[in-house]
């Protein structure tokens, strides 16, 4: 465990499992998650275990239409095991936790404990409660008790790390439920996050993503309209910290400042995710979406003009209630406009309790579908194009843990560039390990990545892959950890389906 441990367990009481859904606050949950219960005595259950564990820890989504009958599923799944074994706990927890409440007992008995958004930190009390009461604990806090951050965290990176700087959101988009479920923002004290972001860095982490739900919104709960420029500046104040991101921002909230912060703090990166979601001004005005086109390209001119290497991504919502053909073709429109290097783009589906469930003008599923089949083809065309101009250019990659698939057939590594660009790299003589930093030429682009095929440039090792090597020389004495199966630090693949990792509701 890192920054914010409560101290040594005391015993082993059994084996842990989480599995995640959702987007990265999700993700950052989960870590939390896990530190709590290894603080609590339990250790990581072995690879491969799949279910077979004392203690199963469900961290839901409420964002897609078929999230609850997902959850079921595993449930049930479950069912037999807890059968076979009495002692074994199950816990389910997130956003569909904290809408379906005592749902989630009545349909499947055999729970033990369900908790919300808001508590988390409880999992292990509630655990030992149910235990000791021989009955299911229902706890769902109406309202954040504890800022999440000051919760032990188990990190999946030794190198990369989240950093929460707010919780909630103030918005009220149609298709989202999240601010209904997480409330509204809060916003954690700058002294706070800078303290955490210099333990971590003290830790080894050379990369921090600051992580919000309307992450540039920052300031608001404080009355500090500038607050988060000034964040990112005093970002740039911390030493051994290489490189700052974070996601996702908002166009309503994405100020000057804040531009002029980016270009002018040398380690937050040349990187920006900006949701669209569409390109019509009508589709936007029913989304509830406080900007339209010509501001949301206002936007992407700005950036690319302080900084023009910048690597801009988006997420696009296909298909929303009442979407006309020419809606679409402004949504097309602004692509081509933009020129994203990726997008990560979703088919609609209905998010029970959200207004836009329930509107009219619902899309038949073979028109959304061939929509998304041209948005996507054209979005596949532009990143190739904006990757081949990389070609020839020397870059800085922080080299990555698990990010190519194909790295030990190839005997390749792969890193990312700054702009967080996917880059496979030819495997140097000198050993590099996750986190260290190398000098490439890059040599050939697909739309998806880029290689450097020739020989590397240059290897500095940093403090980030000596804390990669002393966390696995350490795991190499015990049993192998199940990994959460997570988005890693940084863009996930490009243009999924709409069931991937975001929630879109940025």
């Amino acid at each position: 465990m890192s920054s914010g441990d409560r101290g040594q367990a005391v015993g082993v009481k059994g084996t842990y499992e989480v599995r995640t859904y959702g987007c990265q606050m999700n993700v950052h949950d989960s870590e939390r998650l896990s530190g709590l219960l290894e603080g609590a005595g339990y250790e990581r259950a072995p690879e491969g275990s799949d279910g077979d564990a004392d203690v199963v820890v469900f961290n839901t989504c409420a964002v897609r239409e078929n999230a609850d009958n997902r959850l079921y599923g595993n449930l049930g799944r479950l069912a037999p095991m807890k059968t076979k074994r009495p002692g074994m706990q199950i816990a389910v927890g997130g956003c569909l936790a904290q809408k379906d409440r005592d749902t989630i007992v009545k349909k499947a008995p055999w729970v033990d404990v369900v908790f919300g958004t808001h508590n988390i930190g409880k999992l292990p009390v509630l655990l030992e409660r149910a235990r000791v009461q021989e009955e299911a604990q229902v706890e769902i806090a109406e309202s954040l008790e504890a800022f999440p951050s000051t919760l032990p965290t188990r990190r999946e990176s030794a190198y990369a790390a989240w950093v929460s700087i707010s919780v909630g959101c103030n918005n009220t988009c149609t298709f989202c439920i999240v601010p209904a479920l997480r409330g509204k923002e809060k916003d954690r004290r700058t002294g706070d996050i800078l303290a955490e972001i210099e333990t971590l860095v003290g830790e080894g982490v050379s990369e921090i993503t600051l992580l919000g739900q309307n992450v540039n919104a920052y300031g608001s709960d404080i009355g500090d309209r500038e607050a988060f420029s000034k964040l990112l500046r005093a970002c740039g104040k911390i030493e051994g910290l290489e490189r700052v991101r974070f996601t996702s921002p908002h166009p309503r909230d994405f100020t000057d400042d804040v531009i002029a912060a980016m270009a002018e703090t040398p380690n937050v990166m040349p990187q920006l995710h900006m949701p669209l979601q569409s390109g019509s001004d009508p589709v936007l005005k029913a989304m509830r979406r406080s900007y339209r086109q010509d501001r949301f390209l206002g936007i992407i001119e700005k950036v690319r003009a302080a900084m023009p290497d910048a690597a801009i991504s988006t997420d696009i919502i296909i298909g929303f209630p009442g979407e006309t053909e020419e809606d679409f073709e402004q949504t097309m429109h602004v692509v081509r406009e933009a020129r994203f290097a990726n997008a990560f783009t979703f088919q609609y589906s209905k998010r029970p309790g959200t207004p836009a469930a329930t509107m009219e003008g619902q899309i038949p599923k073979e028109v959304v579908q061939s929509r998304y089949e041209r948005l996507v083809a054209l979005q596949e065309e532009i990143s190739w194009e904006e990757n081949k101009k990389q070609v020839g250019r020397t870059l800085e990659l922080m080299v990555a843990e698990g990010e190519g698939r194909k790295d030990g057939a190839t005997h390749r590594l792969s890193g990312r560039a700054p702009d967080n660009r996917l880059v496979h790299f030819t495997k140097p003589d000198t050993e590099v390990r996750p986190g260290d930093v190398v000098t490439v030429e890059i040599t050939y682009a697909a739309p998806h990545h880029l290689l450097a095929e020739g020989a590397v440039l240059g290897v500095r090792r940093t403090g980030a892959g000596d804390a990669w090597e002393k966390r696995n020389t350490e795991a190499a004495a015990k049993p192998a950890g199940v990994m959460l199966g997570l988005p890693k630090i940084g863009a996930p693949e490009p243009l999924p389906v709409a069931s991937g990792s975001g929630c879109g509701c940025d």
